[in-house]
């Protein structure tokens, strides 16, 4: 009996990885990947079967979009707003941000101010002031929250509001936030704050999400005012932490219709995580003198294009001058390396600002394996020195900018749920040229003979780790 039913548990673990070979060939994200999954599944099924429901699945199921969902409760409450923002929609024929309207599924706004925060006292000096300043409601999601010293301001300020009869929603990722603990957040709901996790994981059809992460930062105030960009809620985010020292970082705040969009990106999301249609200000505010277009755009794993990589591919190609990027995390798929090297072949200033330090390991060795034809190519490598460089900052040419959670990696492309504010407006885009001239002063250039002279054994480890990167 007993080797029987060792032989009907072989059996079945082998046709299970059959299948999910067969279903890794038709839905896998790169023909990589595709390749590694399927070679595990029919090798050695007993760890790859589990391994690949849990990291392997393509898509993100069971998540509401009120943008590409019909007949929706969020669906019927967004064609009630989407008209009044209509007096503020921008022409978007001219400047190439046709494209990262329809990507995003959000049309390009007038009527905003963006203001650049750089770094963490400008950035939590800015959100702390706009907590103070709400009347109604906070809608504020982190990847991360730490019980540190900011964490804990953070709660204090928000419970104060909660006390004055502010609503307030609090979203979090469960597996970002898993240090957070159940006092924190149960300080929070006794203030009378709604705080959920972003579970990407449950019920039975949605068991095997894990690798799916929530990687926004997004609050709004009053429908009003809206922040977004790199920082989560941490000491570190400060430069408290010795192990990464100063810390380079770039938020930014938004006035004016894009903030509903800011809104709008968090409403999908609370839905998901607390199966609730929240009753908030949809009407727009226009404060501004000077004002400038924005395109809020969403991107994750429920949507049906790739958004993130091919905003960051449209970017490049838009470029006929200049493309900079920062990001703290360089391992980007063939498209955007494709992208970036014909960039700089056809004569644009193509520079990426990385890290020299790294945080996590595999990322920062996975990159070494293709940075020498980048640099071959003509695309210069900037290492920024001080300390840990964090910012997730596009410059194309002199007209237009973009600051949002999106690394440039395979997980921010199509594992993670990020935001991105594009910014077509030249007075913007001169703000960040001048930040990122500030910061390549602070770099070093990272040379081809550098690269080709590391020893054998860094080369196959760099290379090694790059493979796992569709995996991932």
């Amino acid at each position: 009996m007993t080797s029987w039913l060792v032989g009907l548990g072989v059996f079945l673990f082998h046709l299970g990885g059959a299948i999910s070979a067969v279903l890794a060939l038709m839905s896998s994200r790169t023909s990589q990947g595709a390749v590694a999954w399927i070679i595990s599944l029919l090798t050695f099924p007993y760890l790859a079967l589990p391994a690949y429901w849990i990291f392997g699945r393509p898509r993100f199921y069971g998540y509401v979009s009120a943008r590409g969902e019909h007949d929706t409760a969020l669906r019927r409450v967004l064609e009630r707003y989407r008209p009044l923002i209509a007096p503020y929609l921008a022409d978007s024929r001219r400047g190439n941000v046709r494209a990262v309207e329809r990507l995003a599924m959000m049309p390009m706004t007038s009527g905003n101010r963006a203001e650049l925060l750089i770094d963490g006292d400008a950035t939590f000096d800015s959100l702390f002031h706009g907590i103070a300043q709400a009347k109604e409601y906070i809608l504020i999601q982190f990847f991360i929250v730490r019980r540190d010293r900011l964490g804990n301001e953070l709660k204090d300020r928000l419970i104060r509001q909660a006390e004055r009869g502010v609503r307030i929603y609090f979203l979090f990722d469960e597996i970002g936030c898993r240090g957070l603990s159940d006092g924190y957040l149960q300080d929070l709901r006794q203030a009378g704050i709604e705080a959920r996790p972003f579970n990407s994981s449950r019920g039975i059809r949605h068991r095997f999400q894990l690798n799916f992460r929530n990687h926004r930062k997004v609050m709004v105030v009053d429908g009003q005012y809206g922040w977004t960009g790199g920082l989560n809620a941490g000491v570190e985010y400060l430069g408290e932490d010795p192990r990464h020292g100063p810390w380079r970082d770039t938020h930014l705040k938004l006035s004016g219709p894009s903030v509903l969009g800011l809104q709008e990106a968090f409403w999908e999301d609370w839905y998901w995580a607390a199966g609730k249609v929240l009753a908030l200000n949809w009407k727009p505010q226009v404060t501004c003198t000077e004002c400038q277009n924005v395109i809020i755009v969403p991107s994750g794993p429920a949507d049906p294009q790739e958004t993130a990589s091919l905003l960051i591919q449209h970017a490049i190609h838009s470029a006929q001058r200049r493309f900079w990027v920062t990001s703290p995390y360089f391992v980007p798929d063939q498209g955007v390396q494709d992208a970036l090297r014909l960039a700089a072949l056809r004569g644009v200033d193509v520079r990426v600002m990385i890290p020299e330090r790294p945080d996590h390991l595999l990322v920062f060795l996975s990159a070494f394996s293709f940075l020498p034809d980048m640099v071959r190519a003509g695309v210069r490598i900037y290492r920024y020195q001080p300390g840990f460089l964090h910012q997730k900052v596009i410059l194309i040419d002199g007209h237009s900018a973009a600051v949002g959670t999106v690394n440039l990696d395979n997980r921010s492309f199509r594992l993670n749920f990020e935001l991105t504010a594009f910014i077509p407006d030249r007075g913007f885009a001169a703000e960040v040229e001048a930040m990122l001239e500030e910061d390549l002063t602070r770099c070093r250039e990272v040379t081809l003979e550098e690269l080709e002279q590391r020893p054998l054994w860094r080369k196959l480890v760099s290379r090694a780790a790059y493979l796992m990167a569709p995996v991932q």
